[in-house]
């Protein structure tokens, strides 16, 4: 009992360091930090987030050994992190030099001086942010204590990389309705407009160019003016009226 109590305080304590970082590249590198103490095999990590149109990329690792096997897997498009990811199952490889699933990581990683890994899903309850890969030196490495304190730690780690994605977010929402706000307050000073009109000048020009509200907000900010190629102008600064501010 006092085996599970002293469990359960030491990932109460590394959740709580987790959770402490304020922004998500903090905490991934805390995470890969971690996770070497936390599971009695690791002795490299590296961590892979799924990221737009479901590029896989790594964005920290705990060595530079564990980033050249990450590389690799990323430039080949095969080895356990992305069968973890892609599949949301752990993925063991017992003996590195021996696993026929992907020959060609398994090459690589052998010359690099790993024995064995172990990959593990960061998982919600919808789909796989990305993945946890654990390596060591030693092939059979990861016993049966060292697989279940690894799934332990990567829910901590999700969990970690949820509440950082969603702080930094917010802190990009509270941004951008700050920059279309001073983006309006330019357009409704320099060209005689209604706040309503302001925002259709910055949606219409977003529509057209293809480009994200905020960042045509950015540019109307950064240069005072809109930009020469805005089309619309006059459709949406001198008709109807009511778009006019008022005497």
């Amino acid at each position: 009992m006092d085996n599970e109590a002293d469990e359960a305080a030491y990932f109460a304590r590394v959740s709580r360091e987790l959770l402490d970082e304020p922004e998500e590249s903090t905490t991934l590198h805390k995470i890969v930090e971690r996770s070497v103490d936390a599971v009695p095999a690791c002795e490299w990590t590296g961590i892979s987030l799924r990221r737009r149109r479901g590029r896989v990329e790594t964005l920290a690792t705990s060595s530079p050994l564990a980033a050249r096997v990450e590389a690799w897997q990323g430039e080949h498009g095969q080895g356990p992190g992305l069968a973890a990811i892609e599949t949301s199952e752990p993925q063991l490889v017992e003996d590195v030099r021996h696993d026929a699933r992907w020959p060609g990581w398994a090459a690589f990683a052998t010359d690099a001086g790993v024995g064995s890994g172990f990959s593990v899903p960061l998982v919600t309850e919808s789909h796989a942010l990305g993945a946890l890969n654990m390596y060591a030196a030693k092939p059979f490495a990861f016993d049966a204590e060292s697989v279940e304190r690894a799934l332990i730690f990567s829910s901590h780690a999700t969990t970690a990389v949820v509440a950082a994605r969603l702080v930094s977010g917010l802190q990009t929402a509270v941004h951008s309705r700050h920059v279309i706000g001073l983006a309006q307050g330019i357009i409704m000073q320099r060209y005689d407009m209604t706040l309503d009109a302001s925002f259709e000048v910055l949606r219409r020009y977003s529509s057209h160019t293809n480009r994200k509200l905020r960042d045509v907000a950015q540019l109307v900010v950064d240069q005072r003016v809109l930009p020469d190629d805005y089309a619309d102008l006059d459709a949406v600064a001198r008709t109807p009226d009511d778009h006019r501010t008022e005497e």
